[in-house]
């Protein structure tokens, strides 16, 4: 059985018992999260949030990339958010890779140059990358001023958070 099948049939288990059908499209507690995707970290878990309380926008390395202020603009002006914050963690991929080694690895492994997408946007440092999140979200002109924008980091072997003082 293939990992989709198993999932398929966790889903008909699921739907047994489904009773969010009617929770509002905004998020209750008018809040959007930008973390990274990595799969050991449950977020709503680790936050305390429920189904239905926050926006969670997942991507590698918990970057503001252009897809993420457009899920975060749509998630403010459309759907009322009042909140942001930005989560990377310790023990990140993109923390033990250099980005032109990663473009030149995967050129040659897939045997074709270097296309898309333009960066991966590796990192060295933890604290200064959320503090560059940050500030990508800060000072996008859709993004009002007034809306806090907060980053942490999260300590994989422990579970905590830790805030980082924007600059």
């Amino acid at each position: 059985m293939s990992v989709a099948d198993e999932l398929l049939k966790a889903n008909e288990e699921f739907v047994r018992s489904f009773n969010l059908g009617d929770l509002a499209v905004q998020p209750r507690r008018r809040l959007a999260v930008l973390a990274c995707m990595d799969s050991r970290i449950l977020f709503e878990r680790c936050l305390g949030l429920r189904p239905g309380d926050a926006h969670m926008i997942r991507n590698a390395g918990g970057i503001a990339t252009e897809d993420a202020i457009r899920s975060l603009i749509v998630s403010h002006h459309l759907l009322d958010t009042q909140e942001i914050i930005i989560i990377n963690h310790t023990d990140c991929g993109l923390l033990r890779v250099k980005e032109e080694e990663l473009k030149n690895k995967l050129a040659d492994k897939m045997g074709t140059p270097f296309g898309a997408p333009a960066h991966f946007h590796a990192f060295d440092n933890l604290e200064e990358n959320v503090r560059q999140q940050i500030d990508r979200v800060r000072t996008h002109p859709w993004i009002p001023k007034h809306i806090p924008v907060r980053g942490f980091i999260y300590d994989v072997k422990t579970g905590a958070l830790k805030e980082v003082p924007a600059t």
